[in-house]
């Protein structure tokens, strides 16, 4: 199949595009106009931000506002209406090219009295390689200060595809740290390399005693769980404590996965996905293998799924026991209905957008938050049905 075709069904398949030339930084103090709509389900939409370039991540400040990275290396302070701040200082380079850049921002357990923050990133390494990495330390006023690598993937390779990543803080001193394969399949199952492995970390970036690979020889102490492709949406589940994990399938094959230690959930050798030539997987077997997992759901036709967020605690909202996740591929936020961990419906939202949703997160005030991947890309609210 020629180049050109081919590079069109790893979009359609939700591979982020190819790096585009970034428009201007956002004009510092700008704001969308107030736009509000009511779609036909009853619920609100809202655009707070526009003018963003490439955002990827949002993170919910607990005295109001947001913090938002653009994927090309600037992370922004909004305020609660929406205005967008100057860059913040401080910032580690990234390799923003293609898929790389800077990806996932998370505050750290103390962050009202801390100020702690973790950033994931692309980082640059020789001859033109890179690998996914994680830097923390404290926000003050407008700059990073303290800033301290925590975590860098092993080894940088060539390539522009597959960082991954999302972070997450689990409430017992650990951060967990996805990632994708690079693009590089069969690293997935090698336990000597991190490419295409899910990492557990303490939250100092130490290694956890506990690890399911800790004093092994052959496999790096890091990791939770490997065969994973290029994991996009990470979080915990607030009824019950378990992680939930997305990724990317190749062309059909997205998944949820609920991520056990020591796990093999199965990367290229098993997978409901094809080639993006059409073709089977190479290293592929099928669908099942011994010594490897099932996903928990997964999806025949690629949605490119980006950002996972639950939405639970609140009885009598319409939208209680979901969970949200972002999708590329198909412009739209994907809303799944739980009844305990079994998925028993499924909703698609903002399809009117016509826009890549890069990442959704739920604040405490009940109104779900999410990203316009785009080079105008938005801040939006959504507010569920029925709530006032």
């Amino acid at each position: 199949m020629a180049p050109r075709a081919l590079l069109f069904l790893a979009v359609v398949a939700g591979c982020a595009c190819s790096a585009q030339q970034s428009p201007a930084a956002a004009p510092a103090g700008s704001a969308a106009a107030p736009q509000a709509s009511t779609a036909s389900n009853g619920m609100r939409v809202e655009t707070l931000a526009h003018g963003l370039s490439h955002p990827w991540s949002v993170a919910l400040l607990p005295e109001g506002g947001f913090l938002v990275t653009e994927r090309d290396g600037r992370l922004r302070h909004l305020d609660a209406q929406g205005r967008i701040g100057e860059p913040i200082a401080g910032v580690p380079t990234v390799f923003a090219q293609g898929q790389g850049g800077l990806l996932d921002v998370v505050l750290a357990p103390d962050y009202k009295t801390s100020h702690r923050l973790c950033l994931s990133y692309a980082e640059p390494g020789d001859d033109g390689t890179a690998g996914t990495a994680v830097s923390c330390g404290t926000l003050n006023d407008n700059a990073l200060a303290n800033m301290r690598v925590v975590y860098r993937q092993a080894p940088k390779l060539s390539g522009s595809s597959h960082f991954g990543s999302r972070l997450v803080f689990d409430g017992h001193g650990h951060l967990f740290i996805t990632q994708g394969e690079r693009t590089y399949r069969p690293l997935a199952q090698q336990l000597d390399k991190l490419q295409g492995k899910l990492v557990r970390l303490n939250e100092d970036g130490s290694i956890p005693r506990d690890n399911p690979f800790v004093g092994r020889k052959d496999a790096r102490p890091e990791i939770w769980s490997y065969g994973h492709r290029n994991m996009q949406g990470l979080a915990l589940d607030p009824r019950t404590g378990t992680l939930w994990e997305s990724e990317h399938g190749p062309m059909g094959g997205d998944e949820i996965n609920l991520p056990q230690p020591g796990k093999n959930y199965g990367w290229p050798i098993i997978t409901y996905g094809i080639d993006y030539s059409g073709l089977k997987i190479s290293e592929s077997v099928g669908t099942a293998a011994p010594g490897m997992e099932q996903p928990h759901h997964y999806w025949k036709k690629s949605p490119g799924l980006s950002g996972l967020a639950f939405y639970t605690g609140r009885p009598g909202n319409a939208w209680n026991d979901s969970l949200f996740l972002g999708s590329l591929a198909e412009s739209n936020l994907i809303r799944l209905t739980l009844k305990g961990n079994t998925i028993v419906g499924e909703e698609r939202l903002l399809q009117d957008q016509g826009a890549r949703i890069r990442d959704v997160r739920v604040g405490n005030d009940g109104q779900v938050y999410v990203l316009t991947d785009e080079e105008d890309g938005k801040l939006l609210r959504l507010t569920p049905p029925g709530m006032k």
